[in-house]
């Protein structure tokens, strides 16, 4: 009997011996693992960038500032010395801005080949954007949301494309209907919409 219990406790400890032994699995995170983490932070992030708004004597009349959030891109103009009323307000495909006919911007950002015009069955340009509204004083504040571009590269509705792209207020209103651009006029203010400096090196 003396046997048997001396055995139950020998066998009792050299479970418990073997049990030590075995480490748990740890939970690590791989270096793919880690680097895809990474990635999603950064494009988590908002990235905003500023554009100058120059009239047809490549005089500065203003900023825009652009914002990556959930929603869209958000728009928010603040300008000066403008003619008072209602002018018609686009993304055009070119980023670059030669005064004074700005007509190096090209024509309107459009990577889905729609038609112009937010009345229009089938429209509207990704760049199509609701008039601006200038106060009598020539001045202007005003926020946009644009859902049908965005400011990650990479990717064909893309702001910061190869050319990059700008933005473009017209003397007159965007009836949202006529082709190519609204019956909106002459192009009086542009800015260039590009990659900060320090994005273009990398």
């Amino acid at each position: 009997m003396k046997k048997f219990v001396y055995l139950a406790i020998l066998t009792s400890l050299l479970l418990v011996g073997c049990q030590d032994k075995i480490k748990e699995p740890e939970a690590e995170m791989k270096e793919s693992d880690s680097s895809e983490f990474q990635e999603q932070e950064v494009h988590a992030e908002m990235k905003e960038l500023e554009v100058e708004l120059i009239n047809t004597d490549g005089v500065g009349v203003g900023l825009a500032t652009l914002k990556e959030k959930g929603d869209g891109v958000h728009i928010e103009v603040d300008a000066h010395h403008l003619e008072p009323g209602l002018h018609g307000f686009h993304i055009h495909e070119r980023g670059l801005c030669e005064a004074p006919t700005f007509e190096s911007a090209g024509g309107h950002f459009n990577p889905t080949n729609k038609k112009h015009g937010f009345d229009n069955p089938e429209g509207p340009h990704a760049g199509d954007i609701v008039n601006i509204e200038v106060k009598e004083d020539g001045t202007v504040k005003a926020n946009f949301v644009n859902d049908m571009v965005t400011l990650k590269e990479g990717v064909a509705n893309s702001l910061l494309g190869k050319e990059g792209s700008s933005l473009m207020i017209h003397a007159d209103p965007d009836d949202y209907v006529s082709q190519p651009a609204g019956n909106a006029g002459d192009r009086i203010v542009c800015g260039v919409i590009s990659a900060p400096e320090s994005d273009r090196k990398k």
